[in-house]
């Protein structure tokens, strides 16, 4: 069963992990959007400077982010309803963990690109 997406941390730099996920999601068959600041479109796909922008429920969010911005943009999450984060290697923290159980919103601390079944280095 697809999903709707958001890879916090988008990138257009194809060496990027955050770009690797927005290729491996969209592989897998779900529907990405990519969330950063400065970028307008990312893969073909619109960018969203935040995952409020977005139109729509938001099933999961991925960050590529380091642990100070995802203690931000959690509280974004949380009001969007997203309700799993996956805080891949680097963006987490214990305090970004405390923060998102806080906000009952269930936070996976491992690879999401793995996850799926993608290896990041082949993308």
């Amino acid at each position: 069963m697809s999903k709707v997406v958001a890879v916090i941390g988008a990138s257009s730099d194809r060496s990027k992990f955050g770009n690797r996920a927005v290729r491996a999601f969209r592989q897998h068959g779900d529907t990405v959007i990519p969330i950063n600041l400065h970028e307008r479109e990312i893969e073909g796909l619109k960018a969203y400077r935040s995952v409020l922008d977005v139109p729509g429920p938001i099933d999961m969010a991925s960050f590529y982010v380091p642990p100070d911005v995802g203690e931000h943009v959690i509280e974004e999450v949380a009001q969007k309803g997203i309700a799993e984060v996956w805080l891949n290697p680097g963006a987490e923290s214990d305090r970004l963990i405390a923060r998102a159980q806080a906000l009952e919103i269930r936070p996976i601390v491992a690879c999401s690109i793995i996850a799926i079944g993608k290896d990041p280095y082949e993308l």
